[in-house]
């Protein structure tokens, strides 16, 4: 199996952390390279239609996109460590925290930066500097009610580590890196708490 990705992309990062924590090896990595506009190749279109990244490509040739679809395969292939639910009651509430996750915090980080950064440019043209500004916005305000949850509990999805946790990191760490948000400056210390203990997972550093 081959795997496609860009770096500093947070949605390959999620799939390459959930593949670090469950120690999945032997898929290929292979570098898009969004700024050269590699992604809208033919040959590339081929694999993932709407010239997104991460694809996998299955050793069938078939090829499954979207972050989370990828996941539920690889869990299906490699059960343990269990990161997306032993049964249906448990699965539908990890889903549910893994998608406020991604629709809350990875949505609202991706627009801003999209929109705001002058190295995405060529790649978000044209840019809404207004819109991503007001993204960077909404991104502050739902971090808060993260921070709430993780005032009562220990991880995104309740008392494990869970695929919502990889989703949140992932964005947050990407909206450290480009666009400066740091919970504690907002006065967000239990999301900070939880980030600062997260990093010390192996797979935050993969």
């Amino acid at each position: 199996m081959q795997l496609y990705i860009a770096p500093r992309a947070p949605n390959p990062r999620r799939v390459q952390m959930f593949m670090a924590e469950k120690n999945i090896s032997g898929i290929a990595l292979v570098n898009v390279d969004l700024n050269q506009g590699e992604h809208r190749s033919a040959a590339f279109l081929a694999k993932s239609p709407q010239a997104k990244v991460p694809a996998l490509e299955l050793d069938d040739g078939r090829v499954l996109t979207e972050t989370r679809a990828i996941c539920t395969y690889l869990e299906g292939l490699y059960p343990e460590p269990n990161l997306m639910g032993h049964d249906f009651e448990d699965k539908a509430f990890i889903e549910m925290a893994d998608r406020r996750a991604e629709w809350t915090l990875l949505l609202g980080a991706a627009n801003a930066i999209r929109h705001t950064h002058p190295g995405l440019a060529a790649l978000e043209s044209p840019q809404f500097p207004a819109f991503g500004q007001s993204q960077l916005e909404k991104l502050k305000e739902n971090a808060k009610v993260f921070d709430r949850i993780l005032q009562n509990q220990t991880w995104m999805a309740g008392p494990r580590f869970t695929i919502a946790d990889i989703t949140a990191f992932c964005t947050l760490e990407f909206a450290r890196g480009l666009l400066k948000f740091s919970p504690a400056q907002e006065g967000l210390q239990a999301l900070q708490n939880w980030r600062d203990r997260l990093t010390e997972r192996d797979s935050a550093r993969a």
